[in-house]
């Protein structure tokens, strides 16, 4: 049923083996390189012209034809002023989970399935689904379910929580029964020596070697404020823009005998409130309340029937997930955890499991801070 499949090469290990993995398969494949910044730009910076001769190496290696494609329009629309708008509103917005759902499994998957009528897409990511690594498993009748990789440790379903079902029911993830160990093997004994120890990308590609508050100050103006102290109303320091810090941050503050960790942001004064030690209490919450949810497969049952429905939650894909019980109400959900999570971050997405399976996120609107500690 799946012949022909385009696979995004992005210039690195995971992407290239499972290109390689298709291949072995019989498919037809179509590399894509996908260009979503423009390098050109005054304020911007992207290695991905590095990334695109590994990737042109790995397709040569491979005798795959490679495809460059800008979504450089879509990337500025649909992610980057967004992630603009809710920075200056004082939230901390995840780029990687809104890449995935507007770029990489949706304007990507169109421009396959119209252009290059390609029969399902495929990538390098570390995820599964109910339909298996190469759809063997698909049913036209059926929703796919996300489910978590061969490798816990790489697990990248948490990145994919927002993507639509109409994109992943024909998406396959050929390394998704791989560990990033084995990854590199294969790349190594199969001659992909360009990529197989190339480190993993990690941070905001186009941010490059600056740091995040210099880049940041070229899109959002400057806008001075105070570190002030929650437990003595102390001004402990001055700051030039909320938009830089985040909650749970350490702030740097010289002069004081314990460092400071943002508590909360206060967009009417511009000030940023702080608390004494990274184990303050004001900074360990339970309680939090999200947007509306994008469910992967369906409402849960046990939500649609009950009102109720207990699963595991994290908001950071490198902590462990925690228990909770999450309940409808009239603008999302209501979120309560079994353990308190160190900040707890409004625009975050938090994202939920049950056993293996994926099964959707919410964005993070308010925490509940319980003050009385």
């Amino acid at each position: 049923m799946f012949k022909k499949v385009a696979i995004g090469i992005s210039g690195g290990v995971d992407s290239a083996v499972a290109a390689l993995l298709l291949k072995r398969a019989g498919y037809q494949v179509e590399g894509v390189f996908m260009r979503n910044w423009d390098g050109n730009y005054e304020f911007g910076f992207c290695s991905d012209e590095k990334d695109y001769e590994d990737a042109s190496i790995v397709c040569r290696k491979l005798d795959i034809p490679l495809h460059r494609v800008h979504f450089i329009k879509e990337y500025w629309n649909e992610v980057f002023t967004v992630l603009l708008k809710e920075y200056e509103t004082g939230l901390t917005p995840n780029p990687d989970i809104l890449c995935n759902r507007y770029i990489k499994f949706d304007s990507f998957f169109e421009h396959c399935r119209i252009n290059l009528e390609v029969d399902a897409i495929a990538t390098g990511h570390y995820a599964n689904t109910s339909f298996g690594p190469f759809l063997q498993n698909y049913k036209e009748d059926e929703g796919v379910k996300l489910l978590q990789p061969a490798d816990k440790h790489k697990d990248q379903t948490f990145f994919l929580s927002q993507v639509k079902q109409f994109s992943l029911r024909k998406c396959m993830f050929p390394i998704a029964d791989l560990l990033k160990s084995e990854v590199r093997e294969v790349a190594k004994k199969e001659g992909l020596l360009q990529v197989a120890n190339k480190k993993d990308s990690t941070g905001i590609c186009f941010v490059g070697k600056r740091r995040f508050k210099h880049f940041i100050d070229d899109f959002i103006p400057v806008k001075p404020g105070f570190f002030i102290d929650i437990d003595t109303g102390q001004t402990v320091g001055e700051h030039t823009g909320i938009h830089k810090w985040t909650v749970g941050q350490r702030c740097c503050l010289s002069n004081w005998k314990q460092p400071y960790f943002v508590f909360n942001k206060d967009l009417t004064t511009n000030n940023i409130y702080v608390v004494a030690g990274t184990h303050h209490p004001a900074l360990w919450n339970n309680i939090c309340f999200t947007q509306k949810p994008h469910w992967i497969n369906e409402e849960p049952p046990e939500l649609k029937q009950n009102n109720v429905l207990y699963c595991s939650f994290r908001f950071q894909h490198t902590k462990p997930l925690v228990p909770c019980k999450v309940i409808n109400n009239p603008e999302g959900l209501t979120v309560l955890l079994l353990n308190k999570l160190r900040a707890l971050t409004e625009g975050q997405f938090g994202v939920f499991y049950i056993n293996e399976e994926c099964l959707g996120s919410a964005k993070i609107k308010n925490v509940c801070h319980n003050l009385a500690y």
